[in-house]
């Protein structure tokens, strides 16, 4: 059996990956700063440090494929501590191609974002930009192979908590109201995130071997429309508002003005329909906040 690591595999994105990992027959290895809330058990957790070079080196050892989505991926944290995201998001991962360089890894899965097509993104987009150029250079230096995968925006089941879409969803359920910075005209390319999950291993096979590949919704929607259909969700009963309050680290309309390597798009053979995932998603949070004693079980959202 295979030996994977995915690193932040307790994170939103990179558990779902690991899971994905476990059911297509490989022995995954979950490294992360705090032990997985969805640990399986045929996964192995190492709880460690992302710049313990010795740990990283005992982990990677023996391993067919790395998968890297440990970081610092709030822009707002990494803008506001641009030190420690420059240390979590580029020298982890030039300790962890080193390792892999001395270990022969046979390829390198790197979780990038679309921001680093753009001037937008902040430090947390600069730190992207910079642990690509790396990747690339491994690769041509010592022939460590690699997929770059650029994800647009997610949603979905055990989303965090700076999720967009879960952040509306707990608004709109704890207070009845919704409020967007912006004016809703922003446009996003959302993704379920186990169709992301899936993808990100579909992109194991040869074709994808030291290419960029972008992993993103298959339409453009506005920000307005998402709240829309949200507030329907909830039979109209909430409130929407905007503050027209602009952020500069944030892209509006696109996030292409930056060009680095051109990444392919890919998109698998079927997808979640969004409206069905956010709907999932209401009823997930609705069900968590009232089993934590946020709220109240409340009839506007009784399942009629």
């Amino acid at each position: 059996m295979d030996k994977v690591v995915v690193f932040g595999g307790s994170g939103f994105l990179g558990g779902h990956v690991a899971d994905m990992l476990t059911d297509a027959g490989y022995r995954v290895i979950i490294f992360d700063t705090i032990k997985s809330g969805y640990l399986r058990d045929s996964q192995e957790m190492v709880i460690g440090d992302i710049l313990n070079r010795d740990l990283l080196r005992e982990v990677i050892k023996d391993a067919k494929y790395i998968y890297h989505f440990a970081a610092i991926a709030d822009i707002k944290e990494a803008q506001d501590n641009p030190v420690k995201a420059v240390e979590v998001n580029i020298l982890s991962t030039t300790y962890i191609l080193d390792a892999c360089r001395e270990f022969k890894v046979e390829r390198f899965i790197y979780g990038s974002t679309i921001y680093v097509y753009s001037e937008h993104g902040s430090f947390y987009r600069s730190t992207k930009q910079a642990s690509e150029l790396l990747i690339e250079n491994y690769q041509k230096i010592y022939n460590l192979n690699y997929t770059i995968l650029r994800y647009g925006s997610l949603y979905g089941p055990r989303a965090n908590h700076f999720n967009s879409i879960n952040n509306f969803i707990i608004q709109a359920i704890k207070e009845r109201k919704i409020t967007r910075d912006g004016n809703g005209e922003e446009l996003r390319e959302y993704i379920h995130i186990k169709d992301a999950a899936k993808s990100s291993v579909e992109i194991l096979s040869d074709e994808f071997v030291n290419s960029n590949i972008m992993i993103t919704g298959n339409k453009s929607m506005k920000i307005s429309d998402i709240l829309a259909m949200i507030k329907e969700m909830f039979n109209e009963k909430i409130e929407v508002v905007y503050t027209n309050e602009v952020h500069e680290e944030h892209y509006n309309i696109t996030p292409y003005t930056f060009k680095p390597k051109i990444a392919k798009k890919y998109h698998l053979n079927y997808y979640h329909d969004l409206g069905q995932g956010i709907l999932d998603q209401i009823y997930s949070n609705y069900e968590k906040l009232i089993k934590e004693g946020v709220i109240t079980e409340d009839n506007f959202l009784t399942r009629e």
